[in-house]
């Protein structure tokens, strides 16, 4: 079962994103999904940490969907998932959508002040761009869990395809 969030994470919240990160979190806007328990499986990042760019809205932070996710890369599915997009017009719209519904969220969350600090480093066009995960180029796939993770936050083809074929929400409490 997934809960689309959006608030700040509760201490035992950061406890377990801690452990997850392996780390101390830093740059983190928002718990933005959890599982039917509460525990974190996305998170909504800060546009700029340290002065640069992050390289994603959404970052997946769930161990059991990270396993997963790279089991399912591992089988060769991001080439597969290429070619599906380039042999079916209509998949291939869906998932340009997926990039600006991406974009469109990132833009949405910004303050004020995160619009001010990105217009003054140069980095408005940069991030009007990249669509899901940093991606300059649409037609590709670069990575399940930044796809995932959009998904499980918003409009994502390629995670929707994922839980139509491999039924990705069953493994979560």
């Amino acid at each position: 079962m997934v809960i689309r969030t959006d608030q700040a994470p509760d201490p035992r919240q950061l406890a377990i994103i801690t452990e997850q990160l392996g780390r101390a979190p830093r740059g983190i806007q928002a718990v933005a999904a959890t599982d039917g328990e509460g525990t974190p499986l996305v998170l909504r990042m800060e546009p700029i940490i340290d002065g640069k760019p992050f390289p994603t809205l959404y970052w997946l932070c769930s161990e059991r969907l990270k396993v997963v996710l790279s089991q399912i890369e591992a089988q060769g599915v991001i080439k597969r998932l290429e070619a599906q997009l380039l042999e079916e017009p209509e998949f291939l719209a869906a998932y340009h959508q997926s990039h600006r519904d991406y974009v469109a969220q990132r833009w949405h969350y910004m303050t004020p002040e995160h619009r001010a600090d990105i217009e003054r480093l140069g980095y408005a066009s940069l991030l009007s761009e990249r669509g899901v995960g940093g991606i300059g180029k649409w037609d590709q796939v670069r990575c399940l869990h930044t796809q995932y993770a959009h998904h499980l936050c918003g409009d994502n083809a390629i995670g929707q395809w994922l839980d139509a074929v491999y039924g990705i929400p069953d493994c979560l409490p």
